[in-house]
């Protein structure tokens, strides 16, 4: 690409989808710890105190041994999910680290390569890294291919609900509305205990949702994530995205253009993808004129004005 001759030169703005860059969140931080911790250690002290209760007033010895041995099942069950867990954990951190460092092309192909050879063809995680890769490359058909090879019966809730918002995410960047629909439909954002991934994914399904005739819902999904947030830094552009599609469909013009200006000041490619056919009118417009007046002007509008 030419550098600019000048502070007045007017830069090209592709059309096509813009990947953001979204770091997966740490398996091994203090938060998800945490989280871990009381979502199992609580239940199971409870099942404990009511076995132990039982245990010290019973008389018969089989009541005795049943207070206590289903405590004790309980507890090795426990012990394996936490194994099979923490073993998930150092899958997706692996998987984290090979994209860490990912800025170019030879990147991207070595790291498809250390992926295709670690892992195994339809593991989430490395499906997850696959198609982020591929999407980044700029071929989206690819990445849905990709995506698709998560059996969405087969996995974990979450899991599922991930992979549906990502095959949605694209299918809404390259403007096909209805399959999105399909997807964020059955996606649970509660599921989600990750913050940034639960506002990465509600953005997804607010935009769904206001391209699609649910306005009211959009509204109420998209107003839960506040892009200011600190812990929400890194997927800022997509509630932004997804703000404007959301108040474009609201008929709230200010807020929209407030959206669309928060996008432009980080990226003006990001604006691109408002231009296409299937994007509201009222998005098409304002975000034109914006690039127009930024002098951030696509290739297709350029060649256009000659």
């Amino acid at each position: 690409m030419e550098k600019p001759a000048g502070p007045k030169s007017k830069k090209q703005v592709s059309k096509g989808p813009v990947v953001q860059k979204v770091s997966a969140p740490d398996p091994f931080s203090p938060q998800n710890i945490k989280q871990l911790a009381l979502r199992l250690g609580l239940p199971l002290l409870a099942v404990w105190v009511i076995g132990g209760c039982i245990a010290g007033v019973t008389q018969s010895k089989t009541a005795f041994w049943i207070a206590l041995g289903i405590p004790a099942v309980i507890t090795l069950g426990i012990a394996g999910l936490v194994v099979w867990v923490v073993g998930q954990a150092r899958k997706a951190k692996s998987v984290a680290g090979l994209l860490q460092n990912v800025e170019t092309a030879e990147d991207r192909k070595a790291a498809l390569e250390k992926l295709d050879a670690g892992f195994k063809k339809n593991d989430p995680a490395a499906v997850f890294a696959k198609a982020q890769l591929i999407l980044q490359e700029g071929d989206t058909k690819k990445a849905l291919e990709t995506l698709e090879q998560i059996d969405l019966t087969r996995v974990m809730a979450p899991v599922a609900d991930e992979a549906r918002a990502q095959r949605a995410m694209i299918h809404l960047l390259i403007g096909e509305v209805t399959p999105a629909r399909d997807l964020v439909d059955a996606i649970d954002l509660s599921r989600q205990q990750d913050p940034k991934a639960r506002a990465m994914m509600g953005s997804v399904v607010a935009e769904a949702w206001a391209r699609t005739g649910q306005a009211k819902k959009a509204a109420d999904t998209i107003a839960l994530f506040n892009p200011d947030d600190s812990d929400f830094e890194q997927v800022a552009p997509q509630i932004h995205r997804a703000r404007a599609f959301v108040y474009a469909a609201t008929g709230d013009v200010k807020a929209m253009r407030r959206a669309l200006k928060k996008l432009l000041d980080q990226d003006a490619r990001l604006l691109g993808s408002f231009l296409g056919k299937r994007t509201h009118p009222l998005l098409q417009k304002e975000a034109k004129q914006m690039l127009q007046a930024s002098g951030q002007v696509p290739r297709k509008m350029q060649i256009q004005r000659h």
